[in-house]
């Protein structure tokens, strides 16, 4: 959140470059904006030409396109960011998608699993991938990756590849940041509860008994906002987080806490 003093964010990020993957909405479209109010040239990517140029015009940066799931797209996002700026210094990897057919494991079928593996999860290996060796030659680095409150609990209102592959990105985080932490690299889950994006929006208007279903486990009583999760977001890439590394780092409302949820 903003410093309560001056209610504008800190200039923690002066001159460092920071990727965000599916910048052009939700919690990426926030973090753009939080990021380059705190100093970062930000590179937006995204696969939707129009809303991902948005974003980076909105914030004086660069667009450029990207399909997660393909290999030279990622390869070729990192490249130009350090060719652009000279240097790979944050990396938010934030695309996910969360389709209707994925749902209980007796109603999904192989392909909306797949699907979902791939831009959930494999993406976030080649991000990792052809971002850590910039930030390796460089002897720093911070590396954020979306998992999920659903990737440390269970879910009876099931959406099986998602949660399976949150699972996978937090344990892939948790690998990366002990093996390159005396490199200088951090790498970091971030564990979002409830967001109310566009991803949310549309569970609600297609299943309002289901979204409301979650609504009722929160212990602060309500979806957080895209902006809440960019000042995490912020804080992570940031030098005031630089003895944090491979954690879980929770931003759900005390779901992850509570026993019982209060009156």
């Amino acid at each position: 959140m903003l410093d309560p003093v001056s209610s504008t964010p800190p200039r923690r990020l002066e001159g460092r470059s920071a990727v965000i993957t599916g910048g052009g909405s939700g919690i990426g479209l926030a973090s753009a904006r939080r990021l380059a109010a705190e100093g970062a040239h930000v590179v937006v990517a995204d696969i939707d030409p129009v809303a991902g140029k948005a974003a980076a015009d909105e914030v004086g940066g660069l667009f450029v396109p990207v399909d997660v799931t393909n290999e030279e797209d990622v390869k070729r996002l990192y490249a130009i960011t350090r060719e652009t700026h000279g240097r790979v210094d944050i990396a938010f990897n934030n695309a996910g998608i969360s389709p209707p057919d994925d749902a209980s494991i007796l109603d999904t079928g192989i392909d909306a699993w797949r699907k979902v593996q791939e831009v959930n999860l494999t993406s976030v290996f080649y991000c990792c991938k052809y971002a850590l060796p910039h930030m390796l030659e460089a002897g720093k680095g911070s590396i954020i990756n979306t998992a999920s409150f659903v990737a440390v609990m269970g879910a009876a209102t099931s959406q099986i590849s998602y949660s399976a592959s949150k699972g996978g990105v937090l344990a892939m985080s948790r690998e990366l940041g002990v093996e390159f932490a005396r490199q200088g690299v951090r790498v970091n889950a971030l564990c979002p509860g409830p967001v109310n994006t566009p991803l949310l929006q549309e569970l609600f208007a297609r299943d309002p008994e289901r979204a409301a279903r979650r609504l009722v486990h929160i212990p602060l009583g309500r979806f957080a906002e895209p902006e809440e999760l960019a000042g995490a977001v912020a804080f992570l890439a940031s030098d005031d987080s630089s003895f944090i590394t491979a954690s879980t780092f929770m931003v759900d409302g005390g779901i992850s806490g509570a026993y019982v949820t209060p009156n």
